[in-house]
């Protein structure tokens, strides 16, 4: 028996002043209260009880400690009562692909803060690795294949992607009308620090997937020089549908192999043990489960 459980046992013993009494109120075995009363007397070099075959009570050392144990036990409950019904508060630290927060989270954020008026949100642009402890990160937000983690992982919804190039790369080039016409053309390379690694084209070919690593002039690991090295000229990309409608209305993109869809990218959201789950980590993992469940593809 732990000290905690101990001094419990031990308020049991003095208030009802029987050891067989306390020992069914606690539904204990009446040997393992004795026991630990033995111990907590052994431990602290006195005798805390006086034992008669009728009654039990304290010596005046006992009685000290009896107060004493009251008081702490007291303290740990209501401490614990504070914390379990505590408003969430505090600063909420997310780490979540830029575009991504500002298309679909960032819009949304006041109904949360009205909410919860006493979170403060901080939210930091990434996509590598995270240690999550040793960095203060309270929950991850990730777009893409994930690699193994020790993380819950919950599935938030899945974005569409497109295949896109500039005009003038298509009247150099030529415009790919299946993927066998992939062999003469270029992609941007997209290195991804989270997998480190270049990311191959992607496409859905008689319902599997086929991947297609073409040559690339230059390479980037960020989803605004990615475009950009597209309108550039430099290649083809893969790239979530919502983030190019600009781009296609003014003509400076234009979407190629329509008929070989691109595999959804699923966003992720991860975040510690649920055992280590804070009350402000707590209400924004509902309510941003919540904000995707009603809307799954992107």
């Amino acid at each position: 028996m732990d000290k905690l459980n101990a001094m419990s046992a031990f308020i049991h013993v003095v208030e009802q002043q029987s050891f067989t009494k306390a020992a069914h109120l606690l539904n204990l075995p009446r040997s393992t209260l004795t026991d630990a009363i033995k111990q907590l007397e052994i431990q602290l070099n006195t005798r805390l009880l006086f034992r008669t075959t009728r009654q039990v009570r304290t010596t005046d050392e006992g009685q000290i400690y009896y107060e004493r144990c009251k008081y702490i036990l007291a303290y740990i409950n209501e401490s614990d009562h504070d914390f379990l019904n505590a408003k969430p508060q505090g600063t909420l630290k997310i780490e979540v692909h830029g575009g991504f927060a500002a298309r679909f989270i960032l819009p949304q954020l006041h109904a949360f803060l009205d909410e919860f008026p006493q979170i403060q949100l901080q939210l930091t642009e990434s996509d590598r690795y995270v240690d999550v402890i040793k960095e203060g990160i309270d929950c991850v937000i990730r777009i893409g294949q994930l690699s193994n983690s020790d993380l819950i992982v919950r599935h938030l919804g899945d974005i569409q992607q497109i295949t896109l190039a500039s005009p003038q790369y298509l009247e150099k080039y030529g415009t790919p009308k299946n993927l066998s016409d992939l062999k003469q053309h270029f992609m941007v390379g997209f290195y991804s620090t989270a997998r480190q690694k270049i990311l191959p084209l992607e496409f859905i070919h008689q319902q599997k997937t086929e991947l297609y690593d073409l040559p690339s002039i230059i390479q980037v690991n960020g989803a605004i020089t990615y475009t950009a090295a597209a309108k550039q000229h430099f290649g083809i990309i893969q790239v979530p549908h919502y983030g190019q409608v600009n781009e296609l209305q003014q003509g400076t993109l234009c979407q190629i192999l329509e008929n070989y869809p691109v595999p959804a990218l699923p966003v992720s959201l991860l975040y510690p043990s649920k055992t280590l789950v804070s009350p402000r980590q707590k209400v924004f993992i509902e309510w941003i489960v919540q904000l995707f469940k009603d809307h799954p593809l992107i």
